[in-house]
């Protein structure tokens, strides 16, 4: 095997080195390129073809099967329970103030940031429902 196999074989390695690490999907097609560039060194085609298949085989491979992978894999997405307090009734713990961008509500033994739905002020003490959540604040609502 020439120093060009011996060149594949270190970008597979290193991509599988990479795809461990990050586990994001980010270079696996990448090393299935090379172990098709590598196969085609080892048949004795020259560097250009080699590369060619590298690049050929590496982006059909992202472009085609990335997609469906990611969907399978849940790649990228870390699911919480925070959606489930959607729709709970919570306690004003501070006076809600959108304009000064104040206020926070306690949900589930935890304190959050609050904004109010509709920009109005609600006074500590007071039952709010969650409505919906942006980052980290909980948008609320007077219960009614």
């Amino acid at each position: 095997m020439d120093y060009i196999g011996w060149a594949w074989l270190f970008v597979i390695v290193v991509c599988i080195v990479i795809e461990a690490t990050t586990m994001g999907l980010t270079t696996i097609w990448f090393g299935i390129g090379a172990i098709v560039a590598w196969i085609t060194s080892g048949l004795g085609f020259r560097l250009e073809v080699q590369i060619f298949v590298f690049l050929v085989v590496s982006i059909l491979c992202l472009v085609l099967t990335r997609p469906i992978a990611v969907k399978k894999l849940k790649i990228g997405k870390i699911r919480t329970n925070a959606d489930s307090i959607i729709g709970e009734c919570v306690k004003v713990i501070t006076t809600i103030n959108n304009i000064n961008n104040e206020g926070t509500v306690k949900a589930r033994g935890q304190i959050w940031s609050a904004r109010s739905f509709n920009d109005e002020v609600i006074e500590k003490d007071e039952i709010v429902c969650v409505k919906e959540i942006t980052g980290v604040r909980l948008i609320v609502e007077r219960k009614k």
